[in-house]
């Protein structure tokens, strides 16, 4: 079965080393907590709010030893009034035997506030 892993951190700055730095911890965090393999994954999708252009957050996933060949892609966030700033988003598609509410999505740092209702919280120091 192919499921959806969501998870979102969020910056203090519009740096290249803290966007591609904060992404490589919520990857990190994603893939640990889903067991989640390179060779199981059909591909990562990470969006940016409007304030975040300093870097490609997708060189993250590079950073990942033996996650070379997965396929990745930046894209922007509807800029919704209010919404949360500084936000990066990752989805993974991955393929699994786990249930829906078996799926561990991952909210770091100010975004723990976009989905409490399903996610593993944590407030993450860089």
């Amino acid at each position: 079965m192919i499921r959806g892993i969501r998870g979102a951190i969020t910056v203090e700055q519009n740096e290249a080393e803290e966007i591609v730095t904060a992404t490589e911890i919520l990857l990190r965090e994603m893939i640990e907590a889903n067991g989640v393999v390179a060779d199981d994954v059909s591909f990562v999708l990470i969006s940016v709010t409007d304030d975040i252009n300093a870097a490609f957050p997708a060189q993250a996933l590079r950073r990942i030893d033996g996650w070379t060949y997965v396929p990745v892609m930046c894209t922007r966030e509807i800029p919704v009034p209010g919404s949360l700033p500084r936000c990066i988003r990752v989805m993974m598609t991955v393929a699994t035997e786990k249930k829906q509410d078996e799926i561990c999505h991952v909210y770091l740092k100010d975004a723990a506030i976009l989905r409490p209702d399903l996610s593993l919280t944590k407030k993450t120091e860089m």
